[in-house]
């Protein structure tokens, strides 16, 4: 029961922490790439280069990385976005894939409690040497332990893999933002490029 306890708190622990970072890191994807798309065609690049800088999220640092590279080649965008991808998406993802790890170990640990439980409840059965007074107690309080066991594995085991479902979502959607946004301000930058005011970036930078 205590080492099942042990599984709870660390899968309750890693919800909570990465509940904080990822409503923390999420920014309204639409909002942003409207802003970005405003300026990127009115050629004002330094201006959407400072909005995603004072944005604290992982998709406008990567964002960032390549609107600083505009007056690059496209190769050279696409792999500054990349990069800043590589870097930033390990912080989304870390952490959560410890929830399944947890989940499987409550109810290993569950059925194993139940396994010992019945182990004792049996052995009162069939022990020689127990009181015959003392064995309904004791295959009462084994059967107990089995059953204790396996309710709180269970439960814990919930706890945990609804978090992974929920947090595992909530990262794959940001993911997905990032892969899409990046995409349309490359696509907006390559299109426009005519537009680009390079002076007002390094200015801005």
């Amino acid at each position: 029961m205590y080492l099942i306890l042990v599984w709870l708190i660390a899968a309750i622990a890693v919800i909570a922490e990465r509940s904080v970072y990822l409503f923390g890191a999420s920014i309204n994807k639409d909002s942003f790439l409207a802003t970005m798309q405003k300026c990127i065609l009115a050629g004002d690049v330094a201006k959407a280069v400072k909005l995603a800088s004072a944005t604290n999220a992982p998709l406008a640092r990567i964002i960032q990385a390549g609107l600083v590279k505009v007056n690059r080649p496209d190769e050279e965008v696409q792999a500054a976005m990349d990069e800043a991808a590589l870097r930033e998406i390990p912080k989304i993802t870390k952490r959560t894939g410890f929830l399944a790890l947890f989940a499987n170990l409550a109810m290993l640990c569950g059925l194993f409690g139940t396994i010992v439980g019945l182990i004792t409840a049996f052995g009162a059965v069939g022990g020689e040497n127990v009181d015959p007074s003392q064995k309904a107690r004791i295959l009462a309080e084994g059967i107990s332990e089995a059953m204790n066991c396996t309710a709180f594995g269970l439960i814990s085991a919930i706890v945990a893999l609804m978090g992974f479902a929920f947090l595992n979502g909530k990262t794959q959607g940001m993911e997905d933002d990032i892969n899409e946004a990046s995409v349309q301000v490359l696509n907006l930058v390559v299109a426009n490029r005519q537009k680009v005011n390079l002076q007002g970036l390094e200015q801005g930078a």
